[in-house]
């Protein structure tokens, strides 16, 4: 059978200081999804192709950058970095947008307006570019910083070419419990959602483990921002292996990452 083209899609680990340290922002998709349903995974989705085509006040390394970063045209660039902004006010409530001169990110997006525009988001009734511009805004690309690379292998019928960004939760927001393709939302430190991963209570896919595992060796938010992945990323395609021992994925680098399936509801 011919493999699926992957879908170009963005995701973001949005991440704090938490009393324990380090934290990211994590989601338990629905069970009935037809995509990883029942996985933990972290805020994102596809592209929206109307991001590439309009202009939109931008602050922060430019679509330029973030094509050499990733490894393609600055137009998918643009759409990439317009899905992590989009998907993050989407999914948790939390907006990567502000001054368009650099300064103040804006404080709090929680209010009834925002959500009437969330909503909106949501449904492909508004575009983020519009947003923005509605409300003088610009999208704050310097806040992102670009993490890994993976493709969905060839034998899955579903198929994602996904960029990885980490972000930090900006001062006076706070990321809410909003996706309706969600039935949890939790703050964990990298080693408290592989201890759950382990015990078989917070099942993963592969490159949310293995995207943990990367993300627990910072102390706090700055180093991981200032610890990204060197440019360019090199995209990571897994194959999997069955032995007695159970279910593996396999990284072009040896690294094999144990398949955990949700438990039955």
């Amino acid at each position: 059978m011919t493999p699926a083209t992957p879908k170009q899609a963005a995701t973001v680990l949005l991440l704090r200081d938490g009393e324990p340290g380090l934290e990211v922002y994590l989601l338990r998709r629905t069970r009935g999804m037809p995509f990883a349903g029942g996985m933990t995974a972290y805020p994102g989705g596809g592209v929206d192709p109307r991001d590439g085509d309009t202009e939109i006040a931008w602050h922060g390394p430019a679509p330029a950058e973030w094509a050499s970063a990733f490894g393609c045209d600055e137009r998918m660039a643009r759409e990439l970095v317009c899905a992590a902004v989009r998907e993050t006010f989407e999914e948790a409530g939390v907006l990567l947008a502000g001054d368009p001169e650099g300064g103040a990110v804006v404080p709090d997006v929680s209010g009834d307006d925002w959500e009437e525009q969330r909503q909106a988001l949501l449904a492909r009734e508004l575009s983020l570019s519009e947003l923005l511009a509605g409300r003088g805004l610009a999208l704050r690309s310097d806040l992102l910083r670009p993490f890994a690379h993976w493709i969905t292998p060839p034998v899955e019928p579903r198929r994602y070419d996904t960029k990885f960004f980490v972000a930090a939760l900006p001062v006076g927001q706070e990321a809410r419990h909003v996706s309706g393709e969600a039935d949890e939302a939790a703050w964990l430190t990298p080693s408290a959602a592989l201890d759950e991963l382990t015990s078989g209570a917070r099942p993963m896919m592969p490159p949310t483990t293995h995207t943990l595992g990367q993300l627990g060796v910072f102390p706090d938010v700055a180093a991981a921002l200032a610890g990204s992945p060197p440019e360019p990323l090199h995209p990571i395609s897994p194959t999997f292996e069955e032995t007695p021992d159970g279910k593996w994925a396999v990284l072009p680098d040896g690294t094999r990452v144990r398949l955990v399936v949700p438990l039955p509801s």
